[in-house]
């Protein structure tokens, strides 16, 4: 439950918060400063970055950890604390080159966490979920990595952390649903009974 609880406060917190913001673009702006010193939208937005920060490195540490193989569940507990870090050292404390250095490790970390991932479910045959996860890794870093070009960091942002964060949502339904990501249980023994011995 918690990663789709994470999830959603952060997306729900800049979109709210956006909308709320006279002047703001979701196009050329970015999700921080919303959150910046002064803002009259930030104890909501670092509510939102706080709610991410704690949620996904428990979901990532109790669920993923317990049912997909690898370190995919290592870069989301780093994307979660350098959320929190971001939080911590917001806009326009004098402190922005940190604020940036947590949110790149948390963009990094965030599209690395499905691209770990689908290495895993292709090792143990979930072909399908591989590929999608491989396209949301793809997705995320191409859209982060838009955002050094040009006036539209603002938009390029959102997409990128949508796709990450579209990735935690669907493996919590996956363990929802069914309770394992991987089917790891050891196989059933498929020798037959012992006949009876003859009388």
């Amino acid at each position: 439950m918690l990663g789709i609880v994470g999830p959603v406060a952060f997306v729900a917190a800049w979109v709210g918060c956006g909308l709320a913001t006279d002047g703001y673009s979701g196009v050329s702006d970015a999700i921080s400063e919303l959150a910046a010193v002064g803002a009259p939208t930030r104890w909501v937005m670092t509510a939102g970055f706080v709610v991410f920060g704690v949620a996904v490195p428990v979901y990532a540490a109790r669920a993923v950890r317990a049912s997909l193989p690898g370190r995919a569940w290592i870069a989301l507990v780093v994307t979660g604390l350098a959320t929190l870090g971001v939080a911590a050292v917001p806009l326009g404390r004098g402190t922005d080159g940190l604020h940036g250095a947590f949110a790149s490790l948390g963009y990094v970390s965030l599209a690395l966490a499905p691209a770990l991932g689908a290495v895993e479910l292709r090792r143990h045959g979930r072909g399908a979920a591989a590929t999608w996860s491989l396209l949301a890794a793809a997705g995320a870093g191409a859209c982060l990595l838009a955002t050094l070009l040009g006036p539209a960091h603002g938009l390029f942002q959102r997409l990128g952390l949508a796709f990450g964060d579209a990735w935690i949502v669907a493996t919590a339904v996956v363990l929802l649903r069914s309770g394992h990501l991987i089917d790891v249980r050891p196989a059933a023994d498929p020798s037959p009974d012992p006949s009876p011995d003859p009388a």
